[in-house]
């Protein structure tokens, strides 16, 4: 058996990452030391809004005694300093660190949560910790809610809002399928709702019975998404002790790979959003908010207690803390540092090197804390929170300083920065076109705007995750209906994703034209193919393409994504139009939303399809966001496989598989993007609707067009 009992080499990377060499080294000072190492360590050239936002004025003395004070009580609990560590499930984690993270609580006297999946005896040995009430109540017992000080009701995650939990069937082994009460190899995906939580009276009920059950405080922890103001005051009024608002990015053990990236807010400025709604509605007394999702140091959670939350909640540091090296892959179950491993004997933790790590890195962060406070002349951690005049937000969108609450500059930043295809869209396109199936990752998001430089317009946009305002739909256990009708009812789609074959050999039209027809859906061809005619376009010579076995009145209108005249396409005879980004100057997302607006205005939209054409689509969450501004469909560059695929050495029949495997998994991806937002029907829900997305930090010139609200608006 191998045993992890020191810190090993992290690998670098081959695309761009949150947890950067510099935090896991500061991390890991933190868990060698507990000596505080470092305060206000600013970056304001970085993309993420929290990284940009700083304190106006203050020293940079660092003590090792401080004289600030740093603990806090929540709900009746005294706490040494506002730290929670994170849910993270006995299953996710392979025991030793579900034990380590436990014993640390109890040693430093923060909080720590369980997570789902049933209470590791181990663990109920200690007090310190939250139990968590999670939509499959994995091994929820009367005798496990009153182990701890307290109880979560998991509703949703910042890492897969909309959807449930999902712990790969790899890693159900003997004592996991016997805590969680479930079969022993099968993937235990959690309901996306909870099945007796369908309103927030509904969750109202819910408080009171666990209250009454147990007499612990009761949390609820919800994914920090479009609606949290109302979600968090809802919350607050149904008599819940607090929140735990779980931002995008947060780290998890597996998710879909579209969901982690696309959907939720930053945890920053839903914590500004929720705070200031509590606090107009006279809720916010005695009501505590935990802020999670890539609380990464001290400073972050100053930053956070100043906008307003009372704790942050670390998980993703706590596992650097006790050796995570970021290999993002705890999903498979084969972690180097025995942390996220399958429990098979082959390899575990030292519970004393994960304790004490862990230990010290909470002293180092607690003393880095006291001494923010030291040098913004505040005695108390009290003293901090709520205090947004102390913040300064540097080059941010008006709209995003607004909803801050905080001072600050604005600038007209590009909104166009980065690369279509990195390493990790490679990785994600290969598992997708080999499998067919929804890619899984683990860890936490790197996508744009936070991260990574956004490529492109939907770079900046973020789907909602339903949750308590109105239920997600469970896209494993419930039909998502993706189909879509082209031209007035008259060409069926399984899904709005068509496939430009145009200028591919023939054989690999013909692998394209297979795989469309095996999955109800259309190539696109300018010259169309001989015996596929009727599911390919052709080109007339009049910029006007045709479905090739159609009559006029059948016609689509090829326009650039630079020019049009709405006049002209208002008196075209057409069934719509085919906006081509290729040979255009435009944005696609902003002329796809001012024709659809045009459209609507005149009160003819529904007369009209809008198809919408690029070579730079990269996902189904590409597709998804297309939909919502409203587009009827998306032609997606049949070459794309070639990124992942060989052409020059792979078979004739492996083209085929791969083309059918990309079709399908883009279809059950569109599905899980859906059932998170709440939508039965994409056509009939999707298309058009804006009130879906919000906008991440995007310039206000660009989002007005886009029409799309702000994230952390009210």
């Amino acid at each position: 058996m191998l045993i992890s009992n020191k810190f090993i080499v992290v690998p670098s990377k081959e695309y761009e990452s949150f947890w950067t060499i510099d935090k896991i080294e500061h991390i890991r000072k933190l868990a060698l030391t507990g000596k505080p190492q470092m305060i206000f360590n600013e970056n304001v050239e970085s993309l993420r809004i929290l990284d940009r936002i700083t304190f106006k004025q203050h020293g940079q003395e660092i003590s090792l005694e401080p004289n600030a004070k740093t603990d806090v009580t929540v709900n009746g609990i005294h706490m040494s300093t506002p730290l929670y560590l994170g849910d993270m499930s006995f299953g996710a984690l392979s025991g030793n660190p579900n034990i380590a993270i436990v014993r640390a609580a109890e040693i430093t006297e923060t909080l720590a949560g369980t997570g789902e999946g049933g209470l590791h005896p181990e663990i109920a040995k200690y007090k310190r910790f939250f139990t968590q009430w999670a939509s499959a109540r994995f091994g929820v017992d009367i005798k496990t809610l009153t182990a701890g000080m307290g109880i979560v009701i998991k509703i949703g995650q910042g890492a897969k809002p909309g959807i449930g939990g999902h712990l790969p069937g790899s890693k159900v082994v003997d004592i996991i399928s016997e805590l969680r009460r479930i079969p022993k190899g099968i993937d235990a995906l959690s309901p996306a709702p909870h099945h007796d939580i369908y309103s927030i009276e509904d969750l109202g009920q819910r408080i009171e019975a666990l209250k009454e059950a147990t007499g612990k405080p009761v949390f609820v922890k919800v994914a920090a998404t479009n609606y949290i103001p109302y979600i968090v005051s809802g919350i607050a009024r149904m008599k819940a002790d607090g929140v735990i608002i779980d931002g995008h990015g947060a780290g998890t053990g597996a998710t879909p790979f579209v969901v982690r990236d696309n959907l939720g807010m930053p945890i920053e400025l839903a914590v500004a959003s929720a705070d200031y709604i509590l606090r107009k509605e006279g809720l916010r007394e005695k009501f505590t908010i935990i802020a999670a999702g890539r609380v990464s140091s001290a400073n972050d959670a100053a930053k956070l207690i100043a906008l307003g939350a009372d704790v942050v909640s670390v998980g993703t540091a706590a596992l650097i803390a006790m050796g995570c090296i970021q290999c993002d892959k705890c999903h498979i179950g084969y972690c180097p540092t025995s942390l996220t491993n399958k429990i098979d004997g082959s390899r575990i933790l030292d519970l004393e090197f994960g304790t004490k790590s862990l230990v010290n890195f909470i002293r180092g962060f607690t003393l880095e804390l006291a001494n923010i406070l030291d040098n913004l002349g505040l005695d108390s951690i009290d003293k901090l929170r709520g205090r947004r005049d102390l913040l300064f937000g540097n080059n941010l969108d008006e709209e995003t300083l607004r909803i801050l609450g905080i001072d600050g500059t604005t600038y007209e930043q590009e909104y166009k920065l980065g690369e279509l295809w990195d390493r990790e869209r490679l990785s994600y396109l290969h598992e997708l076109v080999n499998k067919g199936d929804a890619v899984i990752v683990s860890m936490g998001s790197n996508a744009p705007p936070d991260v990574k430089k956004p490529a492109r317009i939907t770079d900046w946009l973020r789907i909602d995750g339903a949750q308590v305002t109105r239920p997600s739909i469970d896209p494993y256990r419930e039909d998502i209906d993706t189909s879509f009708y082209l031209n007035k009812g008259k060409i069926y789609l399984s899904m709005p994703v068509i496939i430009d074959v145009t200028n591919l050999d023939t054989e690999y039209k013909l692998a394209w034209s297979w795989a469309s027809l095996a999955t109800s859906t259309l190539i696109f061809d300018i010259g169309a193919i001989s015996n596929y005619e009727d599911v390919s376009f052709s080109k007339d010579g009049k910029g006007i393409l045709t479905w090739a076995t159609l009559p006029y009145q059948d016609k689509y209108i090829l326009i650039p994504s630079d020019s049009y005249r709405i006049d002209d396409l208002l008196n075209a005879k057409t069934s719509g139009f085919i906006i081509d980004e290729d040979i255009g100057n435009d944005d696609l997302e902003v002329v796809l939303s001012d024709l659809d607006t045009k459209l609507k205005e005149a009160g003819v939209r529904n007369n009209y399809d809008i198809i919408v054409k690029t070579r730079n689509i990269r996902d189904s969450a590409d597709v998804f966001k297309l939909l919502l501004l409203g587009a009827d469909s998306v032609i997606i560059p049949g070459d794309i496989i070639f990124k992942v695929v060989n052409p020059r050495v792979s078979k004739k029949e492996e083209i085929k598989e791969k083309t059918f495997n990309f079709l399908v998994g883009i279809k059950k991806e569109l599905a899980l993007l859906a059932g998170a937002a709440g939508a039965y029907s994409i056509q009939s829900t999707i298309v058009g609707n804006r009130e879906l997305l919000r906008a991440v930090n995007l310039p206000s010139k660009i989002r007005n067009v886009l029409r799309v609200k702000p994230a952390g608006s009210l």
